[in-house]
């Protein structure tokens, strides 16, 4: 089925077209088809839900059914939402997201939560107001930052810290200097590498806080096991980049490889976090554990009671 401008007749109201959009939604299996469709009319239309619940008995817009059609069109064929309309909002901030980096999840914020806090207990001077020696400020070090989503958050929430972010895409990386710009978050340094290669002594020195030790790592890297990419749901899996989602064979390689090289860095950092997938973080909990470098780790259940994090701290 293939959804056209000549769909909606001339005078029709902004009710009827959201009635029939959701109807031709469900008639493709799209979930949620009525929210969507709702979504996909305010984008399409600039407005808010309460000018348009003011607005309803108003004519559709004659000169807007060819792109009203195609926004359909695109979401009845699977394309998220975010894509569509180039943006996802996270921790009461709009981030531009584009097909190169994943759309931010609600869960990662309870990860942002968690480092904010254990960073505050560990450097207390970094979140106050006065006047602070610069050099005392934490090193915080966003490993695979996709739309920036985490690093921006975080140098937003706290200006005061030095934040870098690094990702294997260039085009992730635009991304989300967009975002930081977007939010005001200018002092995130930017690096293109493969997860902690550009942070190691032989590529540090690069970077604008060279000479700096990390002492946070956050990363929400790739983490879908290999076989299970296939039974993604479309959106994710027909849509979001298979670079930011597959993980190996078993989903953990991205963890194996930062632990394995961890210790290389400048200094060993003293809080690392990371997001990890469904039955994951007592694995790595436990890799971390038999390290020996921090001597509280803990793991952070999402929304869902699902155990989705992992904060280690050397106190």
């Amino acid at each position: 089925m293939t959804i056209q401008a000549q769909d909606w007749g001339a005078g029709q109201t902004l009710r009827e077209a959201l009635s029939i959009a959701t109807n031709q939604l469900e008639a493709q299996g799209v979930s949620e088809a009525r929210n969507n469709a709702e979504l996909l009319l305010l984008h399409i239309l600039e407005m808010d839900r309460a000018a348009l619940l003011f607005r309803w008995q108003e004519h559709f817009p004659e000169q807007k059914r060819e792109a009203w059609a195609e926004l359909l069109q695109r979401k009845a064929a699977g394309e998220p939402l975010q894509y569509i309309t180039g943006s996802q909002w996270f921790y009461g901030r709009e981030f531009a997201v584009a097909p190169a980096v994943l759309i931010p999840r609600p869960e990662t914020e309870l990860l942002v939560e968690a480092v904010l806090e254990a960073v505050d207990e560990l450097w207390p001077q970094a979140a106050g107001q006065g006047e602070v020696d610069q050099s005392e400020m934490p090193m915080v070090i966003d490993i695979g930052t996709g739309s920036g989503a985490i690093a921006v958050t975080l140098a937003a929430e706290r200006p005061r810290w030095h934040v870098c972010a690094s990702d294997l895409s260039p085009d992730a990386l635009d991304t989300a200097r967009l975002n930081a710009s977007r939010h005001g978050a200018g002092q995130i340094a930017w690096r293109q590498g493969d997860l902690l290669a550009p942070f190691l002594p032989a590529q540090a020195e690069r970077l604008e806080h060279a000479g700096m030790p990390v002492g946070v790592l956050v990363s929400n890297p790739p983490y879908i096991p290999a076989a299970d990419m296939a039974e993604l749901q479309r959106e994710v899996r027909d849509f979001e980049p298979h670079l930011a989602l597959e993980g190996g064979a078993d989903g953990l390689d991205p963890y194996r490889r930062m632990l394995e090289t961890i210790a290389r860095l400048q200094e060993l950092p003293r809080i690392v976090a990371f997001e990890l997938g469904i039955h994951q973080p007592r694995i790595v909990a436990a890799l971390m554990e038999r390290l020996g470098y921090w001597n509280d780790i803990r793991i952070i259940a999402d929304y869902a009671g699902i155990e989705r994090h992992i904060l280690a701290k050397r106190k």
